[in-house]
């Protein structure tokens, strides 16, 4: 496959999540009380839920990001110790 056509396979799956999202937010507009942290209020249920997900995003992100500096730094204490 050609860059142009990786690019374009992005774009249309880009696209498609996006309507998914459009379509999800449309049948969820219910509101509902959350709780976190001392905060309470009403927000519509597909804002909760994807504010849930974008967290657990970010947490998993962050956790990967972790691991792969621990990786990089135990691969360049490897190669100064096999490198003498």
């Amino acid at each position: 496959m050609t860059r142009a056509g990786a690019v374009w396979t992005s774009v249309v799956a880009g696209l498609a999540v996006f309507v998914l999202l459009i379509v999800f937010f449309i049948q969820n507009q219910d509101q509902v009380r959350v709780r976190f942290l001392g905060l309470d209020g009403n927000v519509p249920l597909a804002l909760a839920l994807l504010i849930a997900a974008v967290g657990g995003g970010i947490i998993v992100a962050l956790a990967g990001g972790i691991r792969i500096l621990q990786l990089r730094v135990t691969a360049r204490r490897s190669r100064r110790t096999s490198g003498n």
